[in-house]
């Protein structure tokens, strides 16, 4: 019997219609087991002794309209285990439970509020959940920044106890994975890694690099002082053009027909000159 030591969070913003967990654990490819997501439903994460069933099923029941604290107990009354398994659940409004079988390895224990769920086995001690929600709920930008604070968070309160081995950040969001053919919005694993939650940050700012599209705030206009630093980095890079750098370098999301530039985009630019 492998009991996964894990902390997790699950978590929504009902405003931009995100759901999604963020988990690390002591554990090969976490990532593989413990995350389960459906876009404008609800996100789930089943861990201890996980029953990788409650993900398919919790969603279902989810989609139902049935609240998490009624999916939990649907889920858990049929199951002769429940007393090893932990689970978290959130619904794409905002509801949330958290579930904790008698049975898991000390500390182990969940915290349920306003759009999330945190929750955790093996732990070093009550803080790790408590910094996973008290981080989630102070933390700012898109769900995703927010979830790998949380999760940072609960590392620095002394995270699983038996060390780091995975992690995953899941997102799902309407019409949000690629070119809008399905709901898988950020889809990210660090399976082995002595750091794992650092490289999954590492990987996130990838993502939003490459998917995202440009913050407001971030987007400068290019005038002619701007226009001639960039045909020279173009050149410089080998591209006839800044769209054809773009779509060398997999960034034509990020392509603007408005005249400006956002700064990930100049950033990259120059640093690829800088090679």
């Amino acid at each position: 019997m492998l009991h996964p030591s894990t902390f997790s969070i699950v978590a929504c913003d009902p405003d931009k219609s995100e759901v999604g967990v963020a988990v690390q654990s002591k554990f090969l490819s976490v990532g593989a087991a413990v995350p389960w997501a459906l876009g404008g439903v609800g996100a789930i994460a089943t861990q201890a002794w996980a029953n990788t069933t409650y993900g398919p099923r919790g969603l279902a029941l989810l989609q139902e309209g049935k609240a998490p604290e009624e999916v939990v107990r649907w889920l858990t009354d049929s199951d002769d285990h429940r007393d090893d398994r932990q689970l978290g659940i959130v619904d794409a409004t905002g509801r949330s439970a958290t579930f904790t079988g008698v049975r898991c390895m000390d500390w182990a224990g969940g915290i349920a509020g306003a759009n999330f769920a945190a929750q955790g086995n093996i732990l070093a001690g009550k803080g790790v959940v408590g910094g996973l929600a008290s981080a989630f709920q102070q933390a700012r930008g898109h769900l995703a920044d927010r979830l790998i604070a949380a999760l940072r968070a609960g590392q620095a309160a002394g995270g699983d106890r038996r060390g780091k081995q995975s992690a995953a950040l899941y997102i799902a969001k309407p019409g949000g994975g690629y070119a809008g053919f399905n709901d898988r919005y950020v889809d990210l694993r660090v399976d082995d890694h002595p750091n794992p939650i650092e490289e999954l940050a590492r990987i996130l700012e990838l993502h939003k690099l490459y998917f995202f599209k440009a913050e407001p705030q971030d987007v400068l206009i290019i005038d002619a002082s701007l226009k001639q630093e960039i045909d020279s980095l173009v050149t410089r890079a080998g591209a006839k053009s800044l769209v054809e750098f773009m779509h060398r370098e997999n960034l034509e999301d990020r392509v603007r027909d408005d005249g400006g530039i956002d700064k990930q985009t100049l950033g990259y630019l120059r640093d690829f000159v800088k090679k």
